[in-house]
């Protein structure tokens, strides 16, 4: 089995435009002039830390996928001291410090995205990734319907979901979650391949066989290659059509 992470590849900070024209014929609209003065003087010096935070943050996303993880923190870092509520760059920094295995420092960083956009589906569907690797399965289960709850079409949250349900067990409803995965993109391999899963860990070698060829069938050479040493065919592995297959 395998679940895959949701990155933000591009900033959701805002520029401020903004101008003003006054006449001064008094004393009091002079003042009025100064302070309106100050208060453009103040937004050019926003608008250019929140330029800083962005670079910081694309930066950090560079470094992300070229998995300098460690450095991609630092920047990460870097925008969020400039601009603190940056939930995207709370998210990524997350992303990072899972892809260093730092499940609970990544689970912190998904929690300060949340607590600035609950909205984020993407915080949600990480932070069940996270607790997904911590073994918490539950409690990633809740994560998955968050996010789900909020972008319905969230194919890849539909079969990590179906991931966490197949860890407990709860094999008709993982079923019925891959199901809804394949529903919303029906090339999903990911979702034929844990459908796989699930029935070859039930003994059901004929929609085990069924289901990985579908996957094979998407992308070969992966599924091939993966089958020949996942736990989760063991009760197959001695049938001989499944050999075939994988051979």
């Amino acid at each position: 089995m395998g679940f895959w992470r949701s990155l933000i590849v591009s900033g959701l900070i805002s520029f401020l435009t903004f101008g003003c024209s006054y006449e001064a014929n008094s004393s009091t609209e002079n003042t009025k002039e100064v302070v309106q003065e100050t208060n453009v003087s103040q937004l050019f010096i926003k608008a250019k830390a929140s330029q800083k935070a962005e670079d910081f943050f694309n930066q950090g996303n560079q470094l992300l996928d070229a998995q300098r993880y460690e450095d991609a923190i630092e920047a990460y870092d870097k925008a969020i001291a400039i601009k603190s509520d940056s939930a995207e760059a709370w998210i990524n920094r997350g992303n990072a410090l899972a892809s260093l295995q730092r499940y609970k420092e990544a689970l912190a960083s998904y929690d300060k995205a949340i607590a600035i956009n609950v909205n984020k589906d993407e915080a949600w569907y990480n932070r069940g990734n996270a607790l997904t690797s911590l073994q918490s399965y539950k409690d990633a289960i809740v994560s998955y319907d968050k996010a789900i709850a909020i972008k319905k079409d969230k194919s890849a949250a539909w079969v990590n979901r179906g991931i966490a349900l197949t860890k407990l067990q709860r094999y008709q409803e993982a079923l019925a979650s891959y199901d809804k995965a394949i529903a919303i993109k029906p090339n999903k391999h990911e979702a034929y391949y844990n459908k796989a899963c699930a029935y070859a860990l039930q003994n059901n070698v004929e929609l085990a066989i069924e289901n990985l060829q579908k996957a094979m069938w998407l992308v070969p050479d992966k599924y091939q290659k993966l089958a020949k040493t996942d736990p989760d065919f063991s009760k197959i592995r001695s049938n001989q059509r499944f050999q075939e297959l994988i051979k």
